[in-house]
């Protein structure tokens, strides 16, 4: 062979390395792509920077909780707002004149403003450093007890419960402010030979997670609340049935539809009250079977904690625990499984997702109170997409296509953002937010001038005025839009136009996970 030869060969040996070469870059790079696509965004703070729209929404929405409250007040910041209902529970030798208005009225519902402080409670150890950043965690603390103060006097004795003050019937035939309250108002209960497992389970879950808030500022405190916690969840549990059976009165107001989900929803949250083994096992096993609806995503509201236990439970699935049994184990995987289909059908492109939606994107369940299933969606999203970020999972499947932690964080931005004006209403549903905002609330207190002398009937001239309303309703979230997006803004549409207190919490949670991007601590017990 001819030197022209060897030099053509050394030629193609020189090209073939450097093909090979380029080819083994380019594979180096496209790994180093996926690896860096299937790893999550870093975790920023607590708290990380504030974003300013969310952290005003938030101071807003807080003081609905003040406008609500029902006894002797202390510190009031609403100067329409006055003492009242002083002597409720007085009939049964009790003091009930703590706890929240309902609503627009003045009942005081204990299954609803049980849920309330669960929600505020919940928010509070999640969020609560957010909280603190823009100062609104020391107003929610307060909120809170002023809720579990009530509670716990509502539970005189093990198996006795308090679920409610005031007859709806008659309340609901006048139109007067609180402070002017004359009629009766009688005291209802759960006991052994009427049994209410859902009213006192939630209860039992409020209180739980309350002993967690107050547990390094307050231990006895906290330790109150707990025995509480227990007791109830004991009572509901061994006497078990709905409290809308055992009190009927109620089935037109707040009809239950189950208890099974406030008998998880308890046991979890005195799981991560009290790390006793024996409530994790209470709802990874037989109970789990019969009442956790695997499998079946469902709607969070003051009537159904199915994804709200299954987004709780995820996170000691998700953050991990020792010590656990392989049904333990099994039956949490099977709770994060179940979250997991929640958050597909929230996602607007997943094939799963759901289609109760309006044409802009909020999600749209309900004619009545139709913005309580979408904030509690937007507050469980940002709460998933915060446990993926502190733990590095990258995604979650559905159907054969991945979501990121940004992807519900997305989500539960869009819910916030209609709430406070992107809307085809161009309106804030939150009341004293932003500039244009609902001006006939649905509420006595806010309709009716504080120097009014207007006893019960002749107070129904101001539900009827067509004027605004005098007093602001500040941070009521009112009911919401049709599904046509659409709102019509009259104090006698109490369809769209009546707050809740119980949307309260559920707004302030998710406006306290959007304050600022942040972590989550692995334990809510530390």
């Amino acid at each position: 062979m001819g030197a022209g030869s060897k030099s053509k060969g050394w030629c193609c040996w020189i090209v073939v390395i450097l093909i090979a070469a380029l080819v083994v870059t380019a594979a180096v790079i496209t790994i180093r792509k996926k690896a860096h696509k299937n790893k999550p965004s870093p975790v920023p703070g607590p708290p990380g920077s504030i974003q300013k729209k969310y952290s005003d929404a938030l101071g807003v929405a807080m003081q609905f909780f003040d406008i609500q409250k029902s006894g002797k007040l202390e510190n009031n910041k609403i100067t329409w707002r006055g003492d009242s209902a002083l002597k409720d529970g007085s009939d049964v030798k009790a003091d009930l004149s703590k706890g929240m208005y309902d609503a627009g009225d003045h009942m005081k519902f204990g299954f609803p403003m049980a849920f309330t402080a669960t929600v505020l409670s919940w928010a509070i150890l999640e969020y609560g450093d957010q909280m603190d950043a823009v100062g609104q965690l020391e107003p929610a603390q307060g909120s809170l007890k002023w809720i579990t103060d009530y509670l716990v006097n509502a539970h005189p004795s093990p198996n006795v419960l308090y679920v409610q003050v005031g007859d709806p019937n008659v309340d609901h035939k006048c139109w007067q402010r609180p402070e002017d309250m004359t009629g009766e108002r009688p005291v209802a209960k759960v006991d052994e030979k009427s049994p209410g497992s859902d009213v006192a389970g939630e209860t039992a879950a409020a209180l739980a997670a309350a002993s967690l808030v107050f547990k390094q500022g307050d231990a006895t405190y906290s330790a109150t609340l707990l025995k509480h916690a227990r007791q109830l969840f004991t009572f509901a549990d061994t006497h078990r049935g709905l409290y809308s059976e055992s009190l009927p009165d109620v089935q037109t107001y707040y009809n239950s539809t189950g208890y099974g989900d406030e008998l998880l929803w308890a046991a979890t949250w005195l799981y991560h009250a009290t790390t006793d083994k024996t409530y994790l096992d209470y709802v990874t096993a037989e109970n789990g079977k019969n009442y956790a609806r695997w499998g079946k995503p469902s709607w969070f509201s003051w009537d159904d904690k199915h994804a709200g236990t299954q987004v709780l439970l995820s996170r000691v699935n998700i953050f991990g625990s020792h010590g656990l049994s392989s049904s333990n184990n099994q039956g949490l995987q099977m709770y994060r499984k179940t979250a997991e289909a929640v958050m597909c059908g929230l996602i607007p492109d997943s094939p799963t997702a759901t289609k109760s939606r309006t044409d802009s994107g909020l999600t749209w369940v309900s004619e009545w109170n139709a913005l309580q299933q979408p904030v509690a969606a937007g507050f469980l999203a940002v709460l998933y997409s915060d446990y993926m970020l502190t733990s590095q999972i990258a995604s979650f499947d559905c159907s054969g296509n991945s979501y990121t932690p940004e992807d519900l964080r997305n989500f539960a931005l869009s819910q916030a953002d209609y709430v406070l004006g992107k809307n085809p209403m161009r309106m804030s549903y939150l009341v004293g937010y932003g500039s244009k905002y609902p001006q006939f609330v649905h509420h006595r207190g806010a309709s009716i001038p504080a120097d009014a002398d207007a006893g019960c009937e002749d107070g129904f001239q101001f539900l009827n005025s067509t004027k605004p309303n005098p007093n602001v309703a500040t941070g009521a979230l009112v009911g919401g839009p049709f599904l046509n997006e659409t709102y019509i803004d009259s104090r006698n549409n109490s369809m769209q136009g009546e707050p809740s207190t119980y949307n309260s919490a559920l707004i302030v949670g998710l406006l306290s996970g959007l304050v600022a991007t942040s972590s989550v601590t692995s334990s809510l017990t530390s």
